[in-house]
């Protein structure tokens, strides 16, 4: 059965990812409070990765807004894309960093899928920094980490959970393309 902390904290973040996929700095407050309600739902999960995932959320959340608001001039930050190398060296990390984490969760917790909760907080890392500078590729990495989610989530019994992160990919998908009419309405940037 659907907690009604379960369906908070979906309610919240859902608006939140609509609202970053429309480039609305209103996302990051919203996601705030939804990352606060998720930690709670992940820690009774025993998906701890997760609810580590959601601290760094909530401190990126307020990093995030003050980026989009006042980037690093003072006015609000443009979309741009990502060099190749940062994007290589991110998923590098990612992989590298999937790996060890699940083997601290396996070694020392009693944490279900350990490597595959690690693998959905690491690569939400990588999404959630780009997404702060506004990277195009920030939804490449959420495609990648939703269709990682759904399964995880659906075999935790956290099924509204699971159906949303399946509307979450097509929001990244969407998402992406909107980003991309976006900047080339802005101009060229350089990759950063």
């Amino acid at each position: 059965m659907t907690s009604p902390l379960e369906i908070a904290a979906n309610a919240v973040m859902t608006v939140s990812i609509f609202l970053a996929g429309r480039n609305n700095v209103h996302s990051w407050w919203l996601g705030i409070i939804g990352c606060v309600l998720f930690a709670v739902l992940f820690y009774e999960s025993r998906l701890y990765a997760d609810v580590t995932l959601q601290l760094f959320f909530i401190v990126t959340c307020v990093i995030g807004w003050w980026r989009w608001l006042r980037g690093g001039t003072g006015a609000p930050l443009p979309i741009t894309r990502a060099r190749p190398q940062a994007l290589i060296w991110m998923g590098s990390l990612g992989l590298a960093a999937t790996v060890i984490y699940g083997l601290l969760l396996q070694a020392y917790t009693n944490a279900y899928a350990p490597f595959i909760d690690s693998g959905v907080l690491m690569f939400s890392v990588i999404a959630q920094l780009l997404l702060m500078g506004r990277r195009l590729q920030t939804w490449q990495f959420w495609l990648l980490v939703n269709t990682i989610a759904v399964p995880l989530y659906a075999s935790r019994e956290l099924y509204l959970t699971s159906v949303l992160y399946g509307v979450y990919w097509f929001n990244a998908l969407a998402s992406w393309f909107f980003w991309r009419r976006k900047m080339q309405e802005t101009g060229p940037q350089q990759p950063a």
